[in-house]
């Protein structure tokens, strides 16, 4: 694969990772005349004190000679004692007119006095010893990893977009708005690994403009075996004028796959985005032995007074004395420390943050640490979510620990977390601490092999049963499970269309008083949950506090309510999200109250789900699925024909015609969908709704939609395939005429080994009550596990509106 290359001007050496360990790099002047190391990097991941960094210069000569390169070792496996090659200061990166500062110390270097002619003769000893080790590093990167130093390490990109242009002498990769166009895509060769993984990503985002709808974006996908759609792991779209770090945790799966890097360029006319460096490595992004340049993503949170540094690599810049690091056990290892020679206040705290997690974890967390303390220190570990809560999972005991101490925790994120390694000083004599080696297994630590609490057991569809929903005999039946006998002046079930839900204040209950609770499972405490059901009113009274949701204490005394209805239209399921967390075991409870006979009404419940974040989140584990198209926010991978009165809509509420069309969406019952209006087509006419071309996979894949056909002069709905190449559309699915009142969920199981599309298709009735609409498309590999249950449009008179219970 060819890359356009620029010339730009060149720099001694090879450049450094974002931020600096440099052996050295002599002390910075610290807080109080006192002089001190240069703290890691602060500022919520940005990775820099407050204020602009300037670019650093090139290194000044002489450089000193590196030692023997080392490969990272195996885990598990036993290290090398030798030292690694100090690393050497970066060149200044000139890209599209700017210099983007590292994120670097904010020491400045004084020249040495110029070398005499042995000392340059060294020089270039070294500097060809460096080249020939730089290379031999280059043969010993991980799959899937690349520096781009002289090449794209098998990286290759998409010539129907954008060019990525690879600087040989700056040791990056870029893509700006030099040429017309709206992305570039950047994709790895096949990668595979049975293990998890960390992705690491080094990058800049550089934009002339502050605020932008649609602004530049970098989005990293993954592209699996048999998967039609790539997966979106990670996107950023904030500027810098640093290089940032993304961490980013790959489950273990038994696939091949490719990392796909995309540049969106958004409106600025003068954007550029740029890749420094990915790393694959094996484990998770949590772990870190303090050896690499880039510190694995952790960011020190900024003090004035105290902060973490980087100790080792034969540095002597502290008062105190500082031991050997634990991963070589020499003086030339790394690790980080925090002292507290530069405390001025009363409790004074130093904050080491890891990178966020990315996937769901649980297991055993550990590190070794150091504590030297001549008055009280304390030593914490946090877990932060995203919603800012503190969870503290460890406190070091008061002993001092003369030697590597190990210290294990149960480590549980469930969701996005970060780790916070904190210490609190008293005192300018309170000692120092010293952290190395931070690992993590999905093993617990403790003998107890207790299993994490799973929230699909607190969730329910009613198509088989209760699940472990249960009612207080003494309240009475108040929740009865139904089934809606099939006909069209009905609405059924939220799941299917005709399958079972709950309903309260039936013919049987609907009395003056009467209250109906329904339980679910207990839920531990100190988690964030995100609770969603489906919901449904009938009747012509008032409605308001109908149905509630409270919070019950296992003891059932304490409760408090979490929501409650007020007004939602009437025979169309709608959808309700709450995020809650309490520190206790907890329950919830669907409490459906009957006040008087003015105000009762039938109260419906279906689709009840538990997920382990909060509802209104919007980071990694909520990622939009690529496969689904809910119509919330366009039409997705879907395009139309020809645009006109005779074509498909994006719609939210009723359709215009009366007794046609839905009341809502099938997604929130507020939201969006697509359908054809009778009124403005004639008989016959047909509307088309075509995807992109679709990756052609082996096996069988599964689609699975929600279409809407009520109306009396209601037409036909069809689904076809058409391969790439082909000009025949081979019929996967078809219904005729009026369906139901009801979403009906249609299920097609089909193959297709080349690119192909799907197409829907919908043609006009008879008359002007002929609304169709289609919600909710799925697109998922493997086969269907269910078999779609056929409803015919004969309607059946002898049960009409009953409900079977």
């Amino acid at each position: 694969m060819h890359f356009t290359r620029r010339r730009r001007l060149p720099c001694p050496e090879r450049r450094q990772h974002p931020i600096l360990k440099d052996a050295a790099a002599p002390a910075a002047p610290a807080l109080g005349g006192r002089p001190g190391p240069t703290p890691l990097p602060a500022g919520g991941g940005t990775g820099r004190p407050p204020g602009p960094s300037p670019p650093l210069p090139c290194p000044p000569f002489p450089l000193p000679c590196p030692a023997a390169a080392h490969p990272a070792p195996r885990r598990g496996a036993e290290r090398p004692r030798s030292a690694p090659p100090p690393p050497l200061l970066p060149e200044p990166r000139a890209w599209r007119g700017r210099a983007p500062a590292l994120l670097a110390t904010a020491a400045a270097r004084p020249p040495p006095p110029a070398p005499a002619p042995p000392a340059r003769k060294m020089l270039r000893l070294c500097l060809l010893a460096a080249h020939a080790l730089r290379l031999a590093g280059a043969a010993l990167l991980s799959p899937g990893s690349c520096p781009f130093e002289d090449s794209a390490c098998g990286y290759e990109w998409d010539y129907a977009h954008l060019p990525w242009t690879l600087h040989g002498e700056g040791h990056y990769i870029s893509v700006d708005t030099s040429y017309e166009g709206e992305k570039a895509v950047l994709s790895s060769p096949e990668l595979y690994s049975e293990e998890w993984s960390c992705i690491r990503l080094i990058y800049q985002i550089a934009t002339t403009s502050e605020t932008s709808p649609n602004p530049t974006r970098l989005n990293l996908y993954l592209r699996q075996e048999g998967e039609i759609f790539d997966r979106l792991l990670w996107s950023a779209k904030e500027p810098s004028d640093s290089w940032l770090i993304a961490s980013l945790d790959l489950m273990n799966s038994t696939k091949k796959y490719k990392i796909l890097l995309e540049g969106e360029m958004g409106q600025d006319k003068s954007a550029s985005i740029a890749v420094f460096e990915i790393k694959v490595t094996p484990g998770y992004c949590i772990e870190c032995d303090f050896e690499e340049n880039h510190l694995c993503g952790f960011v020190n949170r900024w003090n004035p007074n105290v902060n973490w540094f980087v100790g080792g690599g034969n540095i002597r810049n502290s008062q105190s004395v500082l031991p050997k690091d634990h991963t070589l056990n020499n003086e030339l290892g790394h690790y980080m420390y925090v002292d507290s020679v530069y405390v001025k206040h009363f409790q004074e705290v130093a904050q080491l943050i890891s990178p966020k997690t990315t996937a769901p974890m649980s297991g055993c967390l550990s590190f070794y640490y150091q504590l030297k303390q001549e008055s009280s220190i304390v030593f914490t570990v946090y877990l932060r979510d995203t919603s800012g809560f503190y969870e503290e999972i460890w406190k070091t005991d008061s002993a001092q620990s003369a030697d590597w101490a190990l210290a294990e925790v149960d480590f549980n994120a469930p969701y996005p977390m970060e780790v916070i390694f904190e210490v609190a000083f008293n005192s300018a004599k309170g000692g120092y601490v010293a952290l190395d080696d931070i690992s993590f297994s999905p093993v617990y630590c403790s003998n107890e092999t207790g299993t994490p609490f799973n929230p699909a057991k607190a969730g329910c569809n009613f198509e088989e049963d209760l699940c472990n929903f249960y009612q207080d005999h003494k309240d009475g039946p108040g929740w009865s499970r139904v089934k809606v006998k099939r006909n069209v002046y009905r609405a059924g079930d939220h799941t299917t269309g005709f399958g079972y839900y709950l309903l309260a204040n039936t013919k049987f209950t609907s009395q003056p008083g009467y209250i109906g609770r329904l339980y679910g499972p207990t839920l531990p405490g100190n988690l964030q949950f995100c609770l969603r059901f489906y919901y449904a009113l009938y009747g012509f009274f008032k409605m308001s506090g109908t149905l509630a949701v409270y919070i019950f204490e296992e003891n059932h005394v304490v409760q408090e309510k979490i929501w409650s209805v007020l007004d939602s239209p009437k025979g169309v399921w709608t959808q309700a999200e709450i995020s809650f967390k309490k520190p206790m075991p907890c329950k919830i409870v669907f409490v459906s109250w009957c006040k008087s006979f003015w105000d009762c009404g039938l109260v419906a419940l279906d689709d009840i789900s538990l997920s382990l974040e909060a509802a209104s989140s919007s980071e990694y584990l909520s990622l939009p699925n690529p496969g689904e198209c809910t119509f919330e926010k366009d039409e997705c991978v879907f395009t139309q024909k020809k645009r006109g009165r005779g074509s498909w809509h994006r719609r939210r509420g009723p359709t215009p015609t009366s007794y046609t069309g839905p009341r809502g969406d099938h997604t929130t019952g507020v939201g969006y969908y697509m359908y054809i209006e009778a009124s403005d087509m004639v008989y016959g006419q047909r509307a088309y709704l075509v995807s992109r071309s679709l990756s052609g996979t082996s096996g069988k894949q599964c689609l699975t939609f929600f279409y809407h056909m009520y109306g009396a002069g209601t037409g036909l709905l069809s689904v076809y395939l058409k391969k790439e190449g082909e000009d025949e559309e081979i019929p996967l699915w078809r219904r005729t005429g009026e369906q139901s009142i009801s979403w009906l969920r249609g299920l097609i199981e089909y193959e297709s080994d080349r690119n192909y599309q799907i197409i829907f298709e919908a043609i006009r009735g008879v008359s002007v009550r002929g609304d169709t609409a289609i919600d909710d498309i799925l697109f998922q590999a493997g086969p269907c596990l269910e078999v779609e249950e056929i409803q015919f449009s004969s309607g059946y008179p002898d049960s009409l509106n009953e409900i079977e219970y």
